[in-house]
């Protein structure tokens, strides 16, 4: 195939310019041949199986970078859910099993392993029950290890007592954490229809129905996509969204690409691709500057869902011409603390929480990376997130949050996670309770379209 001089140099701006890479490749990998009654022997079958799978990933990674010359940003590891291992074993806390998992991300070199989980959308085991009360001190005693529990599905409603338990979890999460380089709720994901094959952290896990290993990855372009956006300043919007769209098949072909080389290289087959738009707290790489270029004064204003659901389309079109392997989460990205653009739309006022929450009705994956006060209640904090696994249910997508409450910390306030996380100002919340709504408990019965058996 021959490229035109226009098409390589377009190519070389997207690296240079625009901040092109592949956000993540992350191998799967399935622990349920790792359960054992004897918790010590199911951590060591663990340990082993994990650094002989993964053993070569960060090489290999390193290898594909420098051959292509494509930036791969992280190296990542995602595991079975934990409690569906840990199960078998008579532990009481699943601490160690965290710790182990802790021991082989840094001993690998990768930047996060996902999979400390619970599926409990339907109700919760004693596994499940162990392992969410396990979450507060296992994020705090580890640096590497993200944590993710799924507590509804369009399938099965939503588990409200479940709802209860992690608004609990979450606050005892961020004061086990508080004097830690990292506030553990940085680590920690509550969702509504979790995919079994996401890539992206905090929530990665590696599913049930998944193969024993694979590579998923997560590839990322707001900076091409905003480049692209200003090439048609001026146009009428279904102009504008040709645009987007050709620019994500290119990008996603790069995605692809990678991914199959690297499932080549480590023996592996090659899983899905995750055509999400995810920002980072770097100038240039950001979903609110698109949204801003559109034509919006600020991210929040009147027009941003409509904009945003134009963007998230166009990219889900563009890229699943690209690749017969689409999955995970695949939309827009919306974290306050790790966008740019966001931080900038909290200070300057033209977004609030209300409108974070419209906004998830049209992209992935939810309320992510926001710093709420120390003193919200956790009840407050289960209710947020009812709020937003109710449009998940209803609308049969993936939606999730990761709330930070900030110990001593009021609205308006700062709060800086680094690297990655980046930081952010503390959004406020509505002061009016919804507690005898939260202690209620039981289950939010499924939507009618749900039954199509």
């Amino acid at each position: 195939m021959l490229f035109t001089p226009v098409e390589i140099q377009e190519t070389v701006n997207m690296f240079l310019r625009h901040k092109l890479d592949v956000r993540c490749i992350t191998m799967g990998i399935s622990l349920l041949d790792c359960a054992d009654s004897d918790s010590k022997k199911a951590n060591q079958r663990i340990y082993d199986k994990i650094m002989k799978k993964a053993g070569n990933l960060v090489k290999v990674g390193q290898d594909i970078e420098k051959e292509l010359g494509v930036p791969i940003i992280n190296k990542r590891v995602s595991v079975t859910p934990i409690a569906l291992v840990a199960g078998a074993s008579n532990a009481t806390s699943y601490v160690e099993y965290c710790k182990t998992l802790d021991k082989c991300a840094k001993e690998l070199g990768i930047n996060f392993i996902g999979g400390f989980s619970a599926l409990v959308q339907k109700g919760i085991t004693p596994a499940d029950r162990i392992l969410i009360d396990s979450i507060p001190e296992a994020l705090a005693s580890t640096e590497f290890v993200c944590s993710s529990v799924n507590v509804g599905s369009t399938k099965s409603g939503i588990n409200m007592d479940a709802v209860k338990l992690m608004g609990e979890t979450i606050k005892k999460t961020s004061e086990a954490s508080a004097h830690c380089p990292i506030n553990g709720c940085s680590k920690l994901v509550v969702f509504c229809n979790a995919p079994e094959d996401n890539p992206f952290m905090a929530g990665a896990f590696h599913g049930p129905g998944e193969a024993d290993s694979v590579i998923n990855v997560g590839v990322s372009g707001p900076g091409v996509i905003l480049a692209a956006a200003r090439d048609y300043r001026g146009k009428p919007i279904n102009e504008l969204a040709e645009g987007i769209k050709k620019m994500a098949f290119k990008i996603t072909r790069l995605g692809q690409l990678v991914g199959a080389e690297a499932a080549s290289r480590l023996g592996v087959d090659f899983g899905i691709l995750d055509l999400s738009l995810a920002p980072t707290p770097a100038v240039g790489d950001s979903v609110a500057r698109i949204l801003e270029e559109i034509g919006l004064e600020g991210a929040g204003c009147p027009g941003t869902t409509a904009a945003l659901a134009m963007l998230t389309d166009m990219v889900k079109k563009g890229g699943v011409m690209a690749s017969t392997s689409v999955g995970g989460l695949s939309g827009a990205f919306i974290p306050v603390s790790e966008d740019e653009g966001m931080i900038n739309a909290v200070k300057q006022g033209s977004i609030c929480l209300e409108k974070l929450e419209a906004m998830t009705t049209v992209c992935s994956v939810g309320l992510d990376m926001i710093a709420i006060p120390g003193d919200t209640p956790a009840t407050t904090i289960s209710g947020i997130m009812a709020d937003e696994f109710a449009i998940g249910m209803v609308n049969n997508k993936t939606t999730a949050v990761r709330l930070i409450p900030a110990p001593g910390k009021k609205a308006g306030d700062w709060i800086e996670f680094g690297g990655l996380l980046g930081g952010c100002p503390v959004m406020p919340v509505s002061k009016f309770s919804c507690a005898d709504f939260i202690n209620r408990g039981g289950r939010i019965p499924a939507p009618i379209h749900s039954f199509r058996n």
